[in-house]
């Protein structure tokens, strides 16, 4: 399955030329011309990277980059024309995973996507190195494949434990429905969003009486795992 990229600028002749060499380069892409249709698109479907500028309408770059990481650790890279030192600095404070300086040469931009994506999966490597995932009192056996809540076994389907792998993974990051279903069904997305209501539904009746006990609902972008 392809990495999708959201390049996110008010300037169409960048977007097309960013989606010219990333496409070559094998990577999806996705378009957003302001700053409120790039935190739709995220709201919306999976998104690996984004691609983010600052001037835009709507929402600036720095706004959407905040909202972004109150609920995400979706890896950003920010496209500006704003090169001074305050402004990186700024840009990476508020959690960017790189900066780049308009103009660049578009296989730099490939090369820095195709690296802090490398840098994001290292990470979620990292985690699934561990033995056991735990978030309150849910502990999840990575090599057993076993889940217990406040020591009680928890059965699981294997799209159940998938779900909950990823969720325990990033307790506190937010999930839309495509992103769950592509890792749980292990396939592409293509509008099953009764089969992860269903699941999830069924995944919460078996963790506690509350369903937002655990997984809460976020309304209009998806699901996350309380802290």
């Amino acid at each position: 399955m392809a990495y999708r990229i959201l390049i996110a600028d008010d300037e169409k002749d960048i977007r097309s030329v960013l989606r010219l060499y990333m496409e070559d380069a094998g990577f999806e892409v996705v378009e957003a011309a302001d700053g409120q249709e790039a935190l739709d698109a995220i709201a919306a479907q999976r998104i690996d990277l984004c691609l983010l500028d600052i001037m835009m309408p709507v929402l600036d770059g720095y706004h959407v980059l905040k909202r972004i990481r109150e609920t995400s650790d979706l890896p950003v890279i920010v496209i500006s024309a704003k090169g001074q030192d305050p402004e990186k600095i700024l840009g990476l404070n508020l959690g960017a995973d790189d900066y780049m300086v308009k103009p660049f040469n578009p296989l730099e931009a490939v090369a820095r996507v195709n690296a802090t994506l490398r840098r994001a999966q290292g990470a979620v490597a990292q985690v699934r190195k561990a033995e056991v995932l735990r978030c309150r009192d849910l502990e999840l056996d990575i090599e057993a494949c076993t889940l217990t809540c406040a020591g009680v076994p928890v059965e699981l389907t294997p799209v159940e434990l998938r779900i909950m792998t990823l969720l325990m993974e990033h307790p506190g990051r937010v999930f839309t429905k495509q992103q769950l279903y592509e890792v749980g069904w292990e396939e592409d997305y293509i509008g099953a969003e009764n089969s992860v209501m269903v699941c999830l539904s069924k995944l919460r009746s078996k963790l506690a009486e509350d369903p937002q006990a655990y997984i809460k609902t976020i309304r209009g972008i998806g699901y996350r795992l309380e802290k």
